[in-house]
């Protein structure tokens, strides 16, 4: 299997679990709206379930955000230029965005072997959640991320079978680079 098959279907299958988490989420949500507004007695710890689960959705979702060219880009002023220049603009992006996730990674390693070990837990009282779930989530999000840039980047700028069509026509969930 090719690191961009590999990417693809792992990009696709983290962004269905952000999906369905997001899903899941809007239950509790709900079930803590009605407990609170009908039976005077919420849920305990939503807040910290849905503080831990947005930082959680938001990193499975980024490798695919990225794969898909779906990350905020303002290009206005990069259309213009040369195809070279252009090129050279998207690696150096790309490269930014890959280095971006780097020193997350490298801030966070250590964080989150620390929180799992010490049993690290957010919030007091009858629901404690773990926080190393969302340590580790953090983790992996950004090294397929890293992963992704780099595709992207590969496809972009070294733009393989650029001659025979559109390199990315393979997979219509993932689109290539506008091009001037």
């Amino acid at each position: 299997m090719s690191i961009r098959r590999f990417s693809d279907n792992a990009a696709k299958f983290m962004m269905i679990m952000a999906a369905a988490w997001a899903f899941i989420l809007t239950f509790v949500i709900l079930a803590d709206i009605i407990g609170r507004g009908v039976f005077n007695d919420p849920l305990n710890g939503v807040r910290e379930i849905v503080a831990n689960s947005i930082v959680i959705i938001v990193f499975l979702q980024a490798g695919y955000a990225i794969r898909s060219r779906s990350m905020l880009s303002a290009d206005f002023l990069v259309i213009r230029l040369p195809p070279a220049v252009q090129r050279a603009a998207l690696a150096f992006g790309y490269l930014l965005g890959a280095a971006f996730f780097a020193f997350i990674i490298w801030g966070g390693w250590q964080l989150a072997i620390d929180s799992w070990v010490g049993n690290e837990f957010e919030g007091e009282g009858a629901l404690r959640v773990p926080s190393w779930p969302t340590r580790f989530v953090i983790l992996i999000g950004s090294a397929l991320a890293i992963i992704n840039y780099l595709v992207v980047a590969y496809l972009d700028v070294l733009r393989p079978g650029a001659d025979d069509g559109d390199p990315d026509e393979t997979d219509p969930h993932f689109r290539s680079a506008p091009r001037a």
